[in-house]
């Protein structure tokens, strides 16, 4: 019998009524076999040297539920099943109208769901950080409200993960380093007062690439020291996570919440959601807040939803849009047009569009089956061969960038436990014990620590690259087209550069069954287009499905 974290004691309660027991108990197992296995993998980022974390706990996350699970069957679990799972919020939202579900049914579920899978040494994914001990009683304040006006539209009692890069002030808050553990904010982020202001449950932290991903140099996707090696359940231990918020993309590709918040300065967004058969917007830098969230680029940085369809974005996204005075970027949000939030919601939106396509993905078979299928729709393609980006200096600018960015925020979002002050200080501390704390070396964190560019030298590169990614993308600029096609992540850096949103939506599955997404790519302030263009194709090829293991 395989081992598993979490041990099932079936008891039967007096009566004819059987219930199942849960008394949570994670256990550590010998992985040695499955570490042994990876290295046989032909992705040297898949040769992993450890999958479980070697400081988390769930038991304590869990501790404060133990009551509630206990008194949670396994039936009621099944019978929620077909309200909740796939299912959009507004379906969510009349289910708990009709009586059929409570906001407090809705919360328990997706905890019994992360016990269920996250301590079966066979299923665990490794996507969850942590829990907010709180959120079953404020699921409950939430079904006894009387002030509460319904909206299916609405963000109320939703369970929503954040990645744990994003502070919130009654949980820690990692970026998934050891040397923030214990990191305990006094305040929200800015997009989490948004969030909660809007009646959202923040259920708990999502696992992620340590300092999302720009911290080991080749290292495993979706690693980190508190939470451990997040993996893709589409393919566990075969398929890449994406980066860096894997355990956002992970979770809700799981069905371990509503909706989830991700973070991304050049794919981080894109990359894990097309990974895991999501819907990502990774909005105009700016129109969401950054301050309260670790960060790598002040230049480039921005939070954004990712979610099992397109609907569920825009709510998650328009909830979040906010000026914020501790983040001079929002100023973007005064030049928003008057429609920004005026969905159309029209699944023949294509018609009559100029639809980029950029020719070099054509030998890819879902993408030119895709635009075929775009153009029966009434789009009208327009074939692009733009000039190859030069990238030169993109790793400087991200280097030089988060020397001066990470000190301001442990100088002022971090918890007064939290000593370090610099990069070098964190490079010093992991040092201590790298087996521990970074056992795929910190490469990139000692090339930060070592950077010398000057501030002058900085603007210099933000400039060029901005004209490199704008030139890229010229085809939006001049008219020509309407949006640009793109698969994945495989221009998520040019749009960062030139400061330009993004969109990816589930397209289909490779023959070998890892998912892959259609990226959207429009002008700066487009996301009200994206989002309906997205709709479109959502509708038009339906391509998400639940995880055949994870149902």
């Amino acid at each position: 019998m395989k081992k598993i974290y979490y041990l099932l004691a079936v008891v039967f309660i007096i009566g004819c009524k059987k219930k199942v027991q849960k008394t949570s108990y994670f256990k550590k197992y010998i992985e040695d076999s499955e570490i042994l296995n990876q290295q046989d993998h032909e992705n040297p980022r898949m040769k992993f040297k450890l999958l479980q974390s070697k400081y988390l706990d769930l038991n304590k996350e869990f501790e404060p539920f133990r009551e509630d699970l206990i008194e949670f069957s396994d039936e009621e679990y099944g019978s929620l099943k077909t309200l909740i799972l796939e299912q959009d919020i507004p379906s969510i939202q009349n289910n708990i109208k009709k009586g059929l579900l409570t906001y407090e049914k809705l919360t328990l579920f997706y905890l019994y769901r992360i016990l269920k899978f996250e301590s079966d040494s066979t299923k665990h994914l490794n996507a969850i950080i942590s829990l907010n001990p709180n959120v079953l009683n404020e699921a409950r304040q939430m079904d006894e409200s009387k002030e509460h006006e319904f909206t299916e539209f609405s963000l109320y009692g939703m369970p929503i993960l954040l990645k744990d890069n994003i502070n919130t002030k009654n949980m820690f808050t990692t970026a998934g380093a050891a040397v923030l553990k214990n990191n305990l904010p006094s305040e929200d982020a800015h997009i989490v007062e948004r969030l909660k202001e809007s009646g959202a449950l923040i259920l708990g932290k999502a696992n992620l690439s340590e300092w999302a991903y720009f911290f080991c140099n080749g290292c495993p996707l979706g690693y980190s020291a508190i939470g451990g090696q997040t993996l893709n359940p589409y393919g566990r231990k075969i398929f890449e996570t994406g980066g860096s918020s894997s355990g956002s993309g992970v979770a809700i590709a799981s069905n371990y919440a509503v909706a989830a918040i991700g973070t991304e300065t050049a794919g981080s967004i894109t990359s894990p959601s097309s990974k895991n058969s999501l819907v990502g917007l990774k909005p105009t830098t700016g129109v969401l807040s950054r301050s309260g969230i670790v960060p790598i680029s002040g230049y480039l940085d921005t939070p954004g939803p990712m979610t099992k369809n397109v609907i569920d974005n825009a709510i998650l996204f328009k909830a979040m849009v906010h000026k914020d005075d501790k983040d001079s970027s929002t100023e973007i949000i005064n030049k928003l047009p008057m429609d920004y939030f005026n969905y159309t919601w029209d699944s023949s939106y294509f018609k009559n569009k100029n639809i980029g396509v950029l020719k070099a993905l054509l030998e890819d078979p879902i993408y030119k089956k895709t635009v075929e299928d775009i153009e029966k729709e009434g789009g009208n393609l327009v074939y692009l061969t733009p000039e190859e980006m030069d990238y030169n200096g993109f790793l400087n600018l991200l280097t030089t960038e988060m020397k001066h960015d990470l000190p301001k925020y442990l100088k002022s979002y971090t918890s007064d436990s939290i000593t370090v002050k610099s990069v070098k200080e964190v490079v010093d501390f992991n040092t201590k014990d790298s087996v521990k704390r970074a056992p795929y070396g910190q490469e990139l964190f000692e090339n930060i620590a070592r950077d010398t560019t000057s501030v002058e030298k900085l603007a210099e590169l933000k400039k060029g690259l901005k004209r490199e990614g704008e030139n890229f993308l010229k085809a939006l600029d001049n008219s020509m087209v309407d949006v640009i096609l793109s698969i994945d992540n495989y221009h998520s850096a040019v749009a960062a550069v030139a400061h330009y949103p993004t969109i990816t939506v589930p397209m289909g599955y490779k023959n070998s069954g890892e998912p892959t997404g259609l990226t959207f790519v429009g002008k700066p302030l487009s996301e009200k287009k994206l989002l309906e263009f997205a709709y479109a194709f959502e509708k038009l090829i339906k391509a998400r499905r639940t995880p055949k293991n994870y149902q």
